[in-house]
């Protein structure tokens, strides 16, 4: 019976990736990911000579079922697959689907805020337009501490729209420009660039 394998990659620093996750990824038929291109330096720099192909949310159902055959490791193009990126529909596909954790934009901002995140709510990215005054009405209402995502091209907005919190900003974590801002969100002097994990205190 054919395996699949849901793999967490480094966020950053290529470094962080587990041992059991490089024996998947050699001992796989195939590997599927976002962008081979971004996967590849990953596999390069650990020696892995595995198969990749191209892995997203407008993949057909006609080239999961080709080759859920294969024992395959699904990875993104950082952290944990299936945490705001595409994963759910090749799991239906397979009987034995095995999680190889590890790097996490999501915990790594939580277990550095400072604050009690022993419960706490995650959203992903926000909306760009359709549904957007309704994602941040969910920010600013929820009782708990809210974990979003935002890209560079739209952090300023989105920094706007949550100025009167308190919270903590990471930029680029675990790279080598990485950045953590902590305190009012009004206050904070954030170059737009890069990834960007924030956490909002209730």
């Amino acid at each position: 019976m054919s395996k699949l394998y849901i793999v967490a990659t480094p966020i950053g620093n290529l470094e962080d990736i587990t041992l059991r996750a490089l024996n998947i990824l050699k001992s796989v038929d195939l590997i599927l990911c976002e962008d081979t291109r971004v996967t590849r330096k990953l596999l390069e720099r650990y020696k892995i000579n595995t198969p990749v192909e191209s892995y997203h949310q407008h993949t057909k159902i006609k080239k999961i079922q080709k080759i859920h055959k294969e024992n395959i490791a699904l990875v993104s193009d950082s952290g944990t697959p299936g945490i705001s990126d595409p994963g759910n529909k090749l799991i239906s596909e397979f009987e034995e689907v095995i999680p190889i954790p590890g790097a996490s934009a999501l915990t790594t901002i939580a277990s550095i805020s400072g604050f009690p995140m022993d419960k706490f709510v995650f959203l992903g990215f926000p909306p760009h337009k359709k549904g957007r005054n309704k994602f941040f009405k969910q920010v600013k209402d929820s009782k708990y501490p809210v974990i979003i995502y935002e890209s560079p091209h739209r952090i300023i907005k989105t920094l706007n729209e949550l100025k009167d919190f308190e919270g903590v900003v990471g930029r680029e974590l675990t790279k080598k420009f990485e950045t953590i801002y902590r305190g009012k969100i009004k206050d904070m002097q954030i170059k737009p660039k890069g990834e960007f994990v924030i956490v909002i205190k209730k």
